[in-house]
């Protein structure tokens, strides 16, 4: 009888993405726990790669949101600095 693993997203792609089009530091500790959680499905620690996981999405989630307030902000200033 074969036992069922289940794996949890490791949000490497958001990361990866959010490294370079948002946050660079926020989506490098991203990459960072994406890999803790793709380490730990590998090896069948379903908890360390549950809160590796929970820790890459909540640090993909604070990246992109500091890179849409970055655009917003630059938007901004480009658009009340004409002469």
């Amino acid at each position: 009888m074969e036992a069922t693993r289940t794996t949890v997203p490791s949000y490497l792609g958001w990361s990866i993405f959010n490294t370079l089009c948002c946050c660079l530091p926020i989506g490098i500790a991203a990459i960072v726990c994406s890999c803790r959680a793709d380490n730990a499905n590998a090896v069948g620690e379903a908890r360390a790669a549950a809160e590796a996981s929970r820790m890459a999405k909540i640090l993909n989630i604070v990246g992109f949101v500091i890179g849409i307030v970055l655009l917003i902000i630059v938007v901004a200033l480009k658009l009340t600095s004409r002469e």
